[in-house]
C-alpha cells in the first residue's frame, strides 16, 4: 500500500533525525517531486521542551523560506498539519550539499569560488529584502545541484523582521561559522549572515575553517582574535581576495560589507584586480563533524546588552596556541544539534567559599568567590582609550610569548589579555607568584570566553580565578563601568550584605555596607534588580547627597543612613547593587530615583564622565544579592 502525507505521496526516506524525517515525495495533481520534511506535532504546553522548540522552529522556517521565491534559495511549497505531525513540502534538490563537497575532497578554482558565491549572495540579498536573516550560513545549508547552481536551504532558526520569535538573549548557530554578536546573544540582523558567509568563504578558499577548536576556544578566538589572511595558507587567493573576506569576518558589524550584493561585487572586483599567484584549484581536506547548530539561552534579559566596539581587521595575526584545559559546554546530541547548558538562576551558589588550586579553573557551573572578590576600584575618573578586540588578541599574544616569569610578575598583562572580554568586571592582583582574579562576569556564554581566556593564561602561569558568575541583565553595567575601572588597582572602596554574604528571603530586609575610599567623596548607590528595573537607594530623594568624608561607612537598605528601606520580594533572584564615589568638590550631576538598566546605566555614566572632566577622582563597587522566596 502506497503511503500518502496529505495528498503527497512518499517514496523514499532521504534523511532521519533526532526530532524528523525527510522524505522524498510527489505531487500527483501536478506532476512534481518534491522533498518532504516532517517533525512530530506536538501540544505548546509539553514537557518536551525540545520537541515544542523543535516545532516552533519548524512552522518559522515555513513562514520563512515560504516567503522567498528564488533561484539561489531551496523553494518551500507547502505546509500542513495531521494529527501527530507537521510537514513542509519543499523544492527536490537533484544534488548534494557544500558541505559534503567540501568532505569529498571537492577542488575549486578561484574563478569557480567567486561564480558559487556571487550565486549564493544573490540569494541572501533577496531573503534580507525581504526582512529574513538566516542566521545558519554554512556548508551544510547549501545545496549544489547537478548543474552546478547553488540553493540556500534550512531556514529553521531564520530571523522574520516582522515576527517576535527569538529575540535578543538568545543564542543561535553553528559555532564555527557564528558572528561575534550571535555569541553575545545579541539581536541579529542580515550583517551576520555576511560573517558566516565570510568564514565559508575563507573555508572554501583554504581548505581551513578560520577558527577551530572547541566550543569555548572557537568563541573566545572569534570575539577577540583575527585570523591569518587566506592568501596565507593559499598561494590562489590574492591580496584583493584577502581584503574581501576579512572586511565580511569584520567583528564589527558596521564594518562589514554594507550588503549581500556588495559583498558579491567586492568579490568580483578583487577577482580583477590582480591574477592569482596560481591557477591551481584548492585542495578541500574532509572536514570534522563538528557543525551542528548551537540553540541556547543566554543570560537572562540580555536584551539590553550592546556590543564591545571593536574595528574591522586591518592586518591578521598569527594564531595562538589554544589551551586543551578549556571545561567542554556542549554534548553533540541525536540530529547533530548541540546543547548548551547555560546554568544560572542565582542562588547561595555565589558565595561558596571554596577556592581552586593555582592553575586550576572552576568548571563553567560552578561559581566559587568571597565578598572578598568585589569589582572596586579608584582611579581618575576619566576612562580610558577603548580597548578593541584586536588590540586585546594582540596583547595577549605578546604576554604568551614572553618568558613566563614576565606574566606572572606583572598583572597588567592579564588585564590586558582579559580586559576587553565581554560582559565581566574584573581586578588582578598578586599573591606571590600566584596571580588571583576577582570580580564578576556574566553567565553563559560571556562565562565560557571568559573560562576560555584564563585557560590559556594558566597553561602558562599560577593562576587563581575568585571571579563570580552572576545571571541577569548585568552586561550593560559591566561594560559601561568597565572603562572608569583600573583591574590592577588595589579595590579602594567596599561593599557587603549586613551581617555577611547570604539569602534574602521574602519579606526580610535587605541591607549593605558600604566602606567609602580615603577621600572625601559623593556617593550614590543603584540596585538592579533581575527584572531589568533599577532603584537608587542612596541618596534618598529628601536628604540630598551630602560630601561624605574619607573612609566613611553607610548601611543602606535599612533606611536610617539617608537612603531607601529594602526588602525582599518578586521577582527573585540575583540581583546587583552598585556603588560610585566620586571625589568632592568634581561630584555633580545626580542620579534618577528609579528607571531601566539602560536608563540609569546612561546616567551613570554621564555623572563618570563629567567627573573625568573635572579632574576628579572614581571609586566603584559591585555586589550581588540573591532572593528568594520564604522557605526556600
Amino acid at each position: 500500500m502506497t503511503e500518502t502525507l496529505g495528498k503527497y505521496v512518499l517514496r523514499r526516506i532521504l534523511g532521519k533525525g533526532a526530532m524528523g524525517t525527510v522524505y522524498e515525495g510527489y505531487d500527483p495533481v501536478i506532476d512534481r517531486v518534491v522533498a518532504i520534511k516532517t517533525v512530530r506535532l506536538v501540544d505548546a504546553d509539553s514537557e518536551d521542551v525540545q520537541a515544542v522548540e523543535e516545532l516552533e522552529r519548524f512552522r518559522r522556517e515555513a513562514k520563512a523560506a515560504g516567503r522567498l521565491q528564488h533561484p539561489n534559495i531551496v523553494g518551500v511549497f507547502d505546509y500542513g498539519e495531521t494529527a501527530d505531525m507537521a510537514y513542509i513540502v519543499m523544492e527536490y534538490v537533484d544534488g548534494t550539499t557544500l558541505r559534503q563537497a567540501l568532505d569529498s575532497g571537492e577542488r575549486y578554482g578561484i574563478n569557480e569560488v567567486v561564480r558559487l558565491m556571487d550565486a549564493l549572495l544573490a540569494g541572501l540579498q533577496f531573503s534580507h529584502d525581504r526582512g529574513v536573516v538566516h542566521r545558519d550560513i554554512k556548508p551544510a545549508n547549501v545545496m549544489l545541484t547537478t548543474a552546478g547552481e547553488i540553493k540556500i536551504a534550512d531556514f529553521g532558526i531564520a530571523r522574520i523582521e516582522s515576527s517576535s520569535f527569538t529575540q535578543a538573549g538568545t543564542i543561535l548557530g553553528t559555532p564555527a561559522y557564528m558572528s561575534p554578536e550571535q555569541f553575545m546573544g545579541q539581536r541579529v540582523d542580515a550583517r551576520t549572515d555576511i560573517y558566516s558567509t565570510g568564514v565559508m568563504l575563507y573555508q572554501i578558499l583554504t581548505g581551513e575553517k578560520p577558527f577551530d577548536g572547541g566550543l569555548t576556544a572557537i568563541m573566545h578566538k572569534v570575539l577577540n582574535s583575527e585570523p591569518l589572511p587566506p592568501s596565507a595558507l593559499s598561494i590562489s587567493v590574492t591580496p584583493a581576495m584577502d581584503a574581501v573576506v576579512l572586511t565580511a569576518m569584520a567583528k564589527q558589524p558596521a564594518q562589514r560589507h554594507a550588503s549581500a550584493s556588495a559583498f558579491a561585487t567586492a568579490l568580483r572586483d578583487a577577482l580583477q584586480a590582480e591574477p592569482p599567484a596560481s591557477p591551481a584549484a584548492t585542495p578541500i581536506p574532509a572536514a570534522q563533524d563538528d557543525d551542528g547548530t548551537l540553540i541556547a539561552s543566554a543570560a537572562r534579559s540580555a536584551t539590553t546588552h550592546s556590543a564591545p566596539s571593536t574595528p574591522a581587521p586591518a592586518e591578521a595575526a598569527p594564531p595562538k596556541p589554544q589551551s586543551r584545559r578549556g571545561p567542554p559546554l556542549a554534548a553533540l546530541a541525536a540530529g547533530g544539534v548541540i546543547a548548551l547548558a547555560v546554568l544560572g538562576g542565582g542562588g547561595y551558589f555565589l558565595f561558596g567559599p571554596k577556592a581552586h588550586d593555582a592553575g586550576q579553573l572552576p568548571p563553567v557551573a560552578s561559581l566559587p568567590g568571597t565578598d572578598a572578590a568585589e569589582g572596586a576600584a579608584t582611579q581618575q575618573a576619566s576612562p580610558p582609550q577603548t580597548n578593541t578586540a584586536q588590540t586585546s588578541a594582540a596583547q595577549m599574544g605578546t604576554a604568551q610569548t614572553d618568558h613566563p616569569a614576565m606574566l606572572r610578575a606583572n598583572p597588567a598583562r592579564i588585564a590586558a589579555a582579559l580586559g576587553t572580554l565581554p560582559c565581566t568586571f574584573v581586578n588582578v592582583a598578586m599573591e606571590g607568584e600566584q596571580a588571583v582574579l576577582s570580580g564578576y562576569v556574566g553567565a553563559g556564554t560571556p562565562r565560557a570566553a571568559f573560562d576560555a581566556a584564563v585557560a590559556q593564561l594558566s597553561d602558562r602561569m599560577a593562576l587563581r580565578s575568585m571571579v563570580q558568575s552572576v545571571e541577569g541583565p548585568y552586561c550593560p553595567v559591566f561594560e559601561a563601568l568597565r572603562p572608569y575601572h583600573a583591574m590592577t588597582a588595589p579595590p579602594t572602596m567596599h561593599m557587603a550584605q549586613a551581617g555577611g554574604a547570604h539569602m534574602v528571603h521574602d519579606g526580610e530586609p535587605i541591607a549593605l555596607t558600604v566602606s567609602l575610599p580615603a577621600y572625601a567623596a559623593r556617593l550614590w548607590t543603584v540596585y538592579f534588580s533581575n527584572d531589568g528595573t533599577a532603584v537608587r537607594i542612596y541618596p534618598g530623594t529628601i536628604t540630598g547627597n551630602p560630601t561624605l568624608p574619607a573612609n566613611a561607612t553607610r548601611t543602606l537598605g535599612d533606611g536610617g543612613m539617608g537612603g531607601a528601606r529594602m526588602q525582599a520580594g518578586a521577582p527573585f533572584g540575583t540581583d546587583l547593587a552598585v556603588s560610585v564615589a566620586v571625589s568632592a568638590p568634581s561630584a555633580t550631576g545626580a542620579l534618577p530615583a528609579e528607571g531601566s538598566v539602560t536608563s540609569m546605566v546612561t546616567a551613570m555614566t554621564g555623572l563618570l564622565s563629567a567627573a573625568g572632566q573635572a579632574g576628579g577622582q572614581v571609586a566603584i563597587a559591585l555586589h550581588p544579592v540573591v532572593t528568594r522566596p520564604a522557605g526556600q
